[in-house]
């Protein structure tokens, strides 16, 4: 199933605690093709009418590590962080099978790795076929493009089951972790 083409926002889940104290700055600018709105932010908040938004700077930050972003069609064109992913730091986390554990479920070109996975597709040349963005987007939360997906959002907190309670409130990756995780299968040609 592949996302529509209209533009979509999430707002992380500190920022409904915010919107509902209703303070200043607890409302988003949403700037539309022909005007400019603002809105209570929540949770899980999605706007589907081709919509920028700007969050409140203080919001973000507040968030336990999970980053605003946008998704366009099949990706989330802008990175999470305001520094560029690190291939080297990136390889890392996807061969580590307590951080990443990517290998549990696909294969990488890295011979000397043993017990590669077969559930998912095969990442050799993944950044051939797909762009930053759509790997991004894929990484985060699979499951806006499938919902019925078994990969794990690996950037997302809410509406998680299962989750045993030390890690509840926490995304497997932080942002700048997905963002060197992109550059590595970037490399992957």
């Amino acid at each position: 199933m592949r996302a529509q083409s209209q533009n979509h926002v999430v707002i992380p889940a500190s920022c409904e605690a915010r919107a509902s104290s209703a303070k200043a700055g607890t409302y988003v600018r949403v700037e539309g093709k022909r005007r400019v709105s603002w809105v209570p932010a929540f949770a899980g908040m999605t706007l589907v009418f081709g919509a920028a938004v700007v969050m409140p700077n203080d919001c973000q930050a507040e968030t336990a590590g999970i980053a605003a972003y946008r998704i366009v069609g099949d990706a989330i064109p802008e990175p999470l962080t305001g520094t560029a992913g690190d291939a080297v730091r990136g390889r890392r986390i996807v061969l580590d099978r307590a951080t990443g554990n990517c290998l549990i479920c696909h294969k990488v070109p890295e011979p000397d790795e043993p017990f590669q996975g077969e559930l998912g597709p095969d990442l050799a040349g993944v950044g051939a076929r797909l762009n930053s963005g759509a790997l991004r987007l894929r990484i985060v939360d699979q499951s806006r493009l499938n919902p019925a997906t078994v990969m794990p959002p690996y950037h997302r907190v809410e509406n998680l089951r299962r989750v045993a309670s030390q890690y509840q409130g926490k995304p497997v990756l932080a942002a700048q972790d997905i963002e060197d995780v992109v550059a590595y299968l970037g490399h992957l040609k």
